[in-house]
This record gives C-alpha cells, sequence and structure tokens, in this order.
C-alpha cells in the first residue's frame, strides 16, 4: 500500500451501516475479514477491488463473499463505504 493510501481512513455511511446491521452473521464475519484485507492491502486479489461503470461510475466494489459485495467511493482523505448487498440488491436484476 502506498503511504498516499496508508494515511487514509475509512468511513461508512449510515445507509451502509443500516444494511449492515440487517445481513447474516456470515456475511457480517466475512465482511470483518475482508475489512482486514482491505486495511492491509485495497486492492489484495482476493477483494476483486474493481471500478464500477455506468451508474456506479465514482464508486468502486470489493467482493466479500460470492454473492455480497460492499460499495465504496475513494476521496483524498477517505475511502468511504457507502452499501452492502447481493450483486441483485446493488445492481438489481440484470
Amino acid at each position: 500500500m502506498t503511504n498516499e493510501r496508508a494515511n487514509k481512513r475509512i468511513e461508512t455511511s449510515p445507509v451502509f451501516l443500516k444494511h449492515l446491521q440487517t445481513v447474516p452473521s456470515e456475511v457480517r464475519i466475512a465482511f470483518r475479514d475482508a475489512y482486514e484485507l482491505f486495511l492491509e492491502n485495497p486492492n489484495h486479489p482476493s477483494l476483486r477491488n474493481h471500478a464500477l461503470t455506468g451508474t456506479y461510475q465514482e464508486f468502486r466494489s470489493i467482493d466479500i463473499t460470492g454473492d455480497w459485495r460492499v460499495h465504496y467511493r475513494e476521496e483524498p482523505e477517505r475511502f468511504l463505504f457507502v452499501n452492502i448487498g447481493t450483486h441483485e440488491m446493488l445492481y438489481g436484476k440484470e
């Protein structure tokens, strides 16, 4: 992780916190593990961190489980986790 990224803090939006409270406990545990990886290296291969396009172009996504994702926005001073959900919850049926 670069020094610039190492100095960024991680914050959560009210929507993210609300949705995190409703996810199954095994997803919460998986999120905790992913969060630790993210702290070490936001681009760890297990996270499958990638930029989003279209409606979500200002966000990035990391994988929590096979179907659960976290959307976040990288800003100059912080990473803002904005939402958590399944692929269908976040993107609808495609």
